[in-house]
């Protein structure tokens, strides 16, 4: 069985300072990441993990294959596990900008242009309703770019959709800094985007 361990930053809890604060980064993955961690690991050992040897992703794409009494806490901890991973990676004390490449080219087709795209994004992610996540996905069925929203921590590989970017708007990701201020969260959020990594993702799509 696949034994999912808490993946290691590649920057210190206080390097995305101050548009996030070491408290919360601390918190958000020592405490709820390895949270999903576990549930994730207990729960593949309930269901005899080793039937299910391909990563989270693949299991995610095709929760069917998991007993129905099952389903639904791989869905939620399997979810938590991988979009908190690609979180961490799609963040950087030197991140911001704008994506540039083959990505920023997409952003022109679909949304006329960055700037707009921004909106777009921004004001999704401000009225997603409790807890979730809003996500720049690659729509493989239709080889576009897209944005959704997800509730609580259902992952986009559910959806079919490959996740490129994406934003936790649960309280704990924010709340000590921002309060209940979300639309600042959101505008801060922009300035440590790791926009390198996001769009070696898309390239490798499109290769």
């Amino acid at each position: 069985m696949v034994q999912y361990l808490l993946p290691k930053l590649s920057y210190g809890y206080d390097e995305l300072e101050p548009f996030i604060d070491r408290k919360t980064m601390e918190i958000h993955h020592q405490k709820h990441h390895q949270s999903y961690v576990d549930g994730l690991n207990k729960s593949l050992e309930e269901i005899s993990g080793s039937f299910h040897p391909q990563y989270i992703t693949s299991i995610l794409s095709d929760l069917k294959s998991i007993p129905e009494s099952s389903r639904e806490k791989i869905n939620f901890f399997g979810g938590g596990f991988e979009n908190h991973r690609l979180l961490w990676e799609t963040m950087n004390p030197n991140g911001g900008g704008s994506p540039g490449g083959k990505l920023e080219d997409s952003i022109d087709v679909y949304f006329d242009n960055f700037e707009n795209f921004k909106k777009i994004f921004s004001r999704t992610s401000l009225f997603i309703e409790g807890s979730g996540w809003c996500w720049l996905v690659f729509n493989q069925t239709f080889n576009k770019i897209e944005i959704i929203p997800t509730k609580n921590q259902d992952s986009p590989w559910t959806k079919n959709k490959i996740p490129l970017l994406g934003l936790d708007l649960w309280e704990h990701a924010y709340y000590l800094k921002y309060q209940n201020k979300r639309g600042d969260y959101i505008s801060s959020w922009w300035n440590v985007i790791n926009w390198d990594y996001v769009e070696n993702r898309f390239s490798e799509l499109m290769n």
